[in-house]
């Protein structure tokens, strides 16, 4: 074990909260997926990285800025996943039976990005990735900071949306008690393809972060799955700043640990902190 310089320490937290707000941007569309349509969303990651590779495609190829892409990305996501939300519920897919089918969709999303892009790795040159901020000693690089002001922004946005506004407490109203909803005149069909289109837009809102910060390969899709999973039950299930403040904890976690310690211990601090409160507060997720 080696104890690192107070510069490395807080560039290393920096790093830890720029990767934790990369964590809680991709829980967010999990977590209100799973904690108020009651769908466990694993598509969501395949696309994300979608998301990765069309901006790459459309930046790379076609000369539009990263950030640019957002204005085709968005809305193409939001009518995949409202199409998505429309398959579920047609068959009355349980909760369980959504997990196992948007992991079958995972797959074949993600053997279509290897038979597009082929498995090789794929690095976004951006205008973006040249240019770093400097704060006394430490360096701040743009992708990062794009992806931290998009974090939090969004977050706090959907935040106050479901919480000052009458389509917001509309929609919790509809996945706290749908039957008592509806009899107040709350349409929970229109209300939960619009959640899932928002969803699958986040996801795609992800997915430019990854690709301006990230190397891409398709097989990538599953490294993720695991430490937003802990975000999003850290944080809680429907709670848009939950994903965020555990993300940015478990990314900080983990960067210290690389920085005292070895980098392959970092994958273990997500798990370590889940099962923690787990076992210390076990109605605490849910």
């Amino acid at each position: 074990m080696t104890f690192p310089s107070a510069t490395l320490l807080a560039q290393s937290i920096l790093a830890g909260l720029f990767t934790g707000a990369l964590y809680g941007l991709l829980g967010l569309g999990l977590s209100l997926s799973w904690g108020m349509l009651r769908q466990i969303n694993l598509a969501h990651f395949a696309l994300a990285f979608l998301g990765a590779y069309l901006t790459y495609e459309l930046s790379s190829h076609r000369g539009m800025d990263p950030l640019l892409t957002l204005v085709l990305i968005v809305p193409l996501f939001f009518a995949l996943g409202a199409a998505l939300h429309w398959v579920l519920t047609r068959f009355r897919v349980s909760p369980f039976n959504s997990m196992l089918v948007t992991f079958g969709i995972t797959v074949i999303i993600e053997a279509m990005l290897q038979w597009i892009w082929t498995a090789d790795y794929r690095k976004l040159e951006s205008s973006y990735a040249e240019h770093k901020l400097r704060l006394g000693p430490l360096f701040l690089p743009v992708p990062e900071l794009i992806t931290l002001g998009l974090g939090v922004g969004i977050s706090v946005a959907v935040w106050l949306v479901l919480r000052r506004t009458d389509l917001g407490k509309a929609m919790r109203a509809a996945a706290e008690d749908a039957p008592i909803a509806a009899a107040f005149g709350v349409n929970q069909q229109a209300l939960g393809l619009m959640l899932s289109g928002l969803n699958a837009a986040l996801a795609g809102v992800a997915g430019v972060c990854i690709a301006l910060a990230y190397t891409l390969t398709p097989s990538q899709i599953y490294a993720w799955i695991g430490v937003v999973f802990a975000s999003v039950m850290l944080g809680g299930l429907g709670r848009p700043l939950g994903p965020l403040i555990a993300g940015c904890i478990i990314g900080v976690t983990e960067a210290i640990t690389m920085a005292v310690t070895a980098p392959s211990w970092a994958p273990l601090v997500s798990f370590s902190l889940l099962m923690f409160v787990l076992l210390v507060r076990p109605g605490r997720v849910r």
